[in-house]
């Protein structure tokens, strides 16, 4: 694996040789941004399984695990540490358990979803099997918000009672109203949405008292 293909995979990730956050994810779910990262990551991975030095993607991992930490770090005005100690999570594996990040999302009565990074094996595999994503009809994406509906979470108080969206014509209207904010103001604004999955009560307490 020439050096040169490896710092081209970890310059998206990079600004001035050390890794940085992804501002086009600070918006994003905790899980979403995980799930972002983890997808990337493994998608390259799998394509160099055949490699027989593939285990030098480890550059690859801690770019990538530096960027994402950041991401998330930016995101909630945390540190790394705090968001590697949140998010850190262990994982069996055919060459035995492997540290991994993940963000899991409960949901009543269904599976609960799970967004994982890292826990792939550097290992060389000669029966690794390449697909050409050129030839791949691309898939279809859901929409953000819909998967955010699909969750059935309220983004105020965790409730799942008639979920619902509330929006807003422009960030620029929130950040103008009087201080202190309500907590849903103060929830939008940090995320940088113009909407809210809430719940009934949440719901009304936006409108008729704050």
């Amino acid at each position: 694996m020439p050096t040169s293909m490896i710092e081209a995979k970890c310059s998206p990730y990079m600004k001035r040789g050390k890794p940085v956050h992804r501002s086009d994810l600070m918006g994003s779910t905790d899980r979403e941004i995980i799930g972002r990262f983890g997808a990337e990551y493994r998608g390259i991975v799998q394509y160099y399984l055949l490699a027989s030095d593939v285990f030098r993607l480890d550059r690859l991992h801690w770019v990538m695990e530096t960027s994402m930490l950041k991401t998330l770090a930016g995101k909630h005005r945390s540190t790394v540490s705090a968001m590697s100690r949140r998010y850190r999570a262990r994982i069996d594996t055919p060459y035995g358990p492997y540290k991994c990040f993940q963000a899991t999302t409960t949901r009543p009565g269904r599976k609960p979803l799970v967004a994982r990074f890292g826990g792939v094996p550097l290992r060389h595999n000669r029966k690794a099997l390449i697909v050409d994503k050129s030839a791949l009809a691309p898939p279809v994406r859901r929409k953000e918000l819909v998967s955010r509906l699909l969750a059935g979470r309220c983004e105020l108080c965790n409730g799942h009672d008639e979920i619902t969206v509330h929006h807003v014509a422009k960030l620029a209207d929130l950040s103008g109203r009087r201080q202190p904010h309500p907590h849903w103001v103060t929830v939008m604004l940090r995320k940088r949405r113009k909407t809210l999955v809430v719940c009934r009560d949440c719901h009304h307490l936006i409108h008729h008292g704050g």
